[in-house]
């Protein structure tokens, strides 16, 4: 077991990573949420992006429940993620169970979901607020400031890779570039259903096996996804990735099909 120091620093570096060649932007942000998920030992973590009309858009999630809460929040416009967007600080430690009239629809969703607490941190850079992560958790905890600021730090350093890295290398439009990722999101989205309902899977354990599978060949989520859809990507190798990967954990939703039907 690493110590939290050197897990800070092997986080840091692997964050710093964005700058190669081979940059992929999805599995970055899901990398990102699945750090701040170790270090604040939060039982689900989220990240939404702004799209080209600052509509905020789901992007990475620990788990498929932790995205059917996000696009609730999304569709109703309340919530966390969106003061935190709005005003561009830290929403911390916030008790649910006395949050209803600052979020009077999604604070007793939330809590019916099995969330107490809620944090967000601000994608932002020099002002400029791109998105947020949401944090959640189960229990009545409070997390302290220091790792709060740890988290945002993380927060920080993905958000000028995301920012700078497309943008410096390639000369691209900051909205083309969030608008590249949104759309490759929805492609990934539509792998992992395909994958879930040829196979019998989950759409966890679905992504599980093309984040597996793209790390072992050296591709990009969204080039895998692509194979599923056309189905040229063989099944079973792409279960022989998957081989060792952990089960996802998370909490259970009750959320009627139609309020996250649109992404």
């Amino acid at each position: 077991m690493k110590d939290r120091e050197e897990w800070l620093a092997d986080t840091l570096v692997e964050l710093a990573d964005t700058l190669i060649d081979e940059f992929d932007i999805i599995e970055f942000l899901t990398m990102l949420v699945g750090h701040i998920v170790e270090l604040l030992g939060a039982v689900e973590v989220g990240l939404l992006l702004a799209d080209p009309q600052q509509r905020l858009r789901v992007m990475a999630s620990s788990t498929e429940r932790m995205r059917l809460v996000e696009l609730f929040e999304s569709q109703t416009s309340e919530g966390p993620c969106f003061d935190c967007f709005r005003s561009g600080e830290v929403v911390r430690n916030v008790d649910l169970d006395t949050a209803t009239e600052r979020w009077p629809v999604f604070a007793p969703m939330a809590r019916s979901a099995g969330i107490r607490v809620v944090h967000a941190l601000p994608m932002r850079l020099r002002g400029q607020v791109i998105g947020s992560v949401n944090v959640f958790h189960r229990a009545l905890v409070t997390v302290s400031d220091r790792d709060i600021h740890l988290a945002q730090a993380l927060t920080d350093v993905a958000t000028i890779g995301l920012l700078q890295e497309r943008a410096v290398r390639q000369g691209t439009h900051l909205i083309e570039q969030l608008q590249h990722a949104l759309n490759s999101r929805v492609v990934i989205e539509q792998a992992k259903g395909a994958l879930a309902a040829r196979t019998g899977v989950d759409v966890d354990t679905a992504f599980g096996w093309l984040r597996a599978y793209a790390r072992r060949e050296n591709l990009h989520l969204i080039d895998v996804a692509l194979a599923i859809i056309e189905r040229t990507l063989p099944i079973e190798e792409l279960r022989a990735s998957s081989i060792g990967s952990p089960e996802p954990r998370g909490f259970e939703l009750r959320i009627e099909p139609n309020r996250a039907t649109n992404d």
